[in-house]
Formats: structure tokens, sequence, C-alpha cells
């Protein structure tokens, strides 16, 4: 699986890490919908180091269609709200 993250490219993850990536989805729609701004900046900080740290950077030229678009760091609720799909920015 390919996620994109704005603004900082493109990582290859591995399908068995979906659990751990949509309970940190879970944890980033709570804070969303609660409207806390401190929940939800650190939990999407978290969501995107965990990214990072299970996966594989692709190289910068890399076009890969993107399985996962996920926010860069700076974005707002509102921002992330609008990226949302029925079961959060991570499917399944």
């Amino acid at each position: 699986m390919i996620a994109r993250i704005m603004g900082e490219g493109q990582v290859k993850l591995s399908n068995s890490h979906l659990p751990r990536l949509n309970e940190l989805d879970d944890e980033l729609l709570a804070a969303m919908e609660k409207g806390d701004e401190g929940a939800f900046r650190l939990t999407l900080g978290v969501l995107l180091d965990v990214v990072h740290e299970l996966g594989e950077p692709l190289p910068v030229d890399s076009l890969e269609p993107s399985d996962l678009i996920l926010p860069a760091r700076d974005a707002s609720l509102d921002e992330v709200r609008q990226m949302l799909h029925d079961d959060g920015l991570i499917p399944g």
C-alpha cells in the first residue's frame, strides 16, 4: 500500500500495519468530533510519525498511485474534515 503525506512525499507500507493505523485514525476522528485541537494535533503527529517509522520512503521522483492520502502535519481540523471518507482517513 502506498501512502502520500501531503507536502512530504510517498511511503510504501505493508497491509499488516493497517490495524495500528486504523487505531490512530479512530483516535484522530474522536478528537475531531470533540473539537479538541490539542488531541487532534498530537494524534495527527503520531499518525504521521508511525507511517514514517513503519513505511519505506519512495524516491522523490516516484509517481506511484496512492492508496491513502494523509494530511500535512500543519493541516487544520477543517482541512482534515474535507479529506475524510465514511470510515475516516484510512479505509478498513
